[in-house]
């Protein structure tokens, strides 16, 4: 809008001189000659009439102006390629990520699995491909995903359908009913989209309990004027997951919802901020039940087994699987003001509590451990726009995947730290619309470590990343 209200302007007053010449020339067949002073008043309804509109335009520029730097409820920009009874379009991004530092790689293989552990590389992060077609009543979307993550792959990243009750153009509408594979309606990072997002990655506790931000299933959303709402009832086993990636391991689903609001209380600024949950069934697999082994090891090397030398280890009975409650709560907010000469400023922020959810960093299986796992984590984060070419950023934070653990050190039992947390800052330049090259220095901390003699002991993990991206 903004970009174009120059043109528009000029088309406006063609129009309107056409139409004061056209009367000026019919008034001129009637009568010998116009009156001063009618003219003089059509030229101050003229003047009138570009006045109203230029503060139109004003204030809708200053509406779009006053947009937060992500907007999680909206997906990318789409380029309109058909127009009928559907409205196809098709879009798509390229991220291609430099690890020029990672602390703890290393050219060794990993003994158990074989693959490398060096992480000093170049990797397509994400090479997306959407179609969509919308219509006032019906709508649907296919994407892809291609990476090199783990080996070159593609993968179906979200496959949707749905039908509404339309709002106003360019609204969220009152009530759209979906199915599919789609996004998890929990927090703000979940739901904000890859392409649109300053720092590199999500939290570690977003990452942890949701390794995947698309899961099948069925989901109601909507909103009316500043409200908003969303419930799903999902597999339970997203896209990511490291133990059942979309393959729900039992007939339970989990139940997703979230409320917030969205405003802008002037035109300078604007305020999201929500309440989420989760409540569903995890699932462990238990074991098979195995047979007393005999093991020997030649200690004296003389060739000849001794009784000494053979140890038993004893067998196990069969652990049934068993299924577990799991559950999480989470707030977040975001607050977008703009700056003068600067630009837009956004503080956002999200904390979330959980009990045995996580599926990827740490994963939860309270039968195994014989105990709720209670995870905490929380993340906040500033982002200042620097000019409409330049953005930065600043986050922390933090995730403590069993908050209640404790371990034995002598007589006594105490806290044992599992937390994980990092300091991020990121400086990327933008070529608005189509390109973004971001770099980005991670300060992560691993309290999970162990030194040479079993001590606990806080790990570096410290990354800096670069992340070239395109989109069409």
């Amino acid at each position: 809008m903004v970009r174009f209200l120059p043109f528009r302007k000029g088309c406006l007053l063609a129009l309107l001189c056409s139409w004061f010449w056209a009367e000026s020339g019919h008034a001129e067949s009637t009568e010998s000659a116009a009156s001063p002073t009618a003219l003089a008043d059509r030229v101050l309804a003229l003047e009138a009439q570009l006045a109203a509109l230029q503060a139109s335009s004003q204030t809708a520029s200053d509406r779009a102006f006053s947009q937060p730097l992500t907007d999680p409820s909206q997906t990318p920009s789409l380029a309109l390629v058909h127009r009928g009874p559907f409205a196809l379009s098709l879009s798509g991004f390229v991220q291609v990520d430099a690890t020029l530092y990672r602390q703890d790689s290393e050219d060794e293989l990993d003994g158990s699995i074989g693959l490398p552990l060096n992480e000093t590389r170049f990797v397509i992060r994400r090479a997306r491909v959407r179609v969509r077609a919308d219509s006032k009543y019906v709508g649907g979307l296919l994407e892809l995903d291609g990476n090199t993550m783990q080996g070159s792959q593609v993968r179906l990243m979200s496959a949707e359908l749905w039908a509404q009750w339309p709002a106003e153009i360019g609204q969220t509408p009152y009530l759209r009913g979906a199915l599919g594979l789609m996004k998890i309606p929990f927090g703000r990072e979940v739901l904000e989209q890859d392409v649109e997002r300053l720092f590199l990655e999500r939290s570690h506790i977003v990452r942890a309990l949701f390794p995947g931000e698309y899961d099948l299933g069925v989901r109601l959303h909507g909103g009316f004027r500043f409200l908003r709402y969303s419930l799903a009832a999902m597999n339970g086993a997203p896209l990511g997951d490291a133990a059942f990636s979309a393959r729900d391991p039992n007939q339970s689903k989990d139940l997703i919802g979230k409320l917030s609001i969205d405003a802008a209380p002037a035109s300078w600024l604007t305020l999201r901020a929500g309440a989420s949950f989760v409540y569903g069934t995890g699932f462990s697999p238990g074991s098979l039940a195995s047979k007393d082994v005999l093991v020997f090891h030649d200690d004296n090397d003389d060739g000849q087994v001794q009784q000494s030398e053979i140890q038993v280890i004893r067998g196990r009975a069969a652990v049934p699987s068993q299924n577990f409650s799991r559950d999480a709560l989470g707030l977040d907010a975001e607050i977008s003001a703009r700056i003068p000469i600067l630009g837009r400023l956004m503080v956002s922020g999200e904390l979330i509590w959980a009990r045995n959810l996580d599926r990827s960093l740490y994963i939860a299986d309270p039968v195994a451990v014989g105990r709720d796992l209670r995870e905490l984590g929380y993340y906040v984060g500033v982002t200042q726009e620097l000019s409409p070419y330049v953005r930065a950023g600043l986050r922390y934070d933090f995730y403590d995947p069993d908050a209640d653990a404790q371990e034995q050190r002598g007589p006594d039992r105490v806290p044992l730290a599992t937390s994980f947390s990092s300091l991020t800052t990121t400086l990327a330049g933008y070529y608005p619309g189509y390109g973004k090259l971001a770099i980005e220095y991670q300060h992560n901390r691993n309290a999970l470590g162990r030194s040479a003699a079993g001590i606990p002991i806080t790990l570096g993990r410290d990354v800096v990343l670069i992340r070239g991206q395109v989109r069409f």
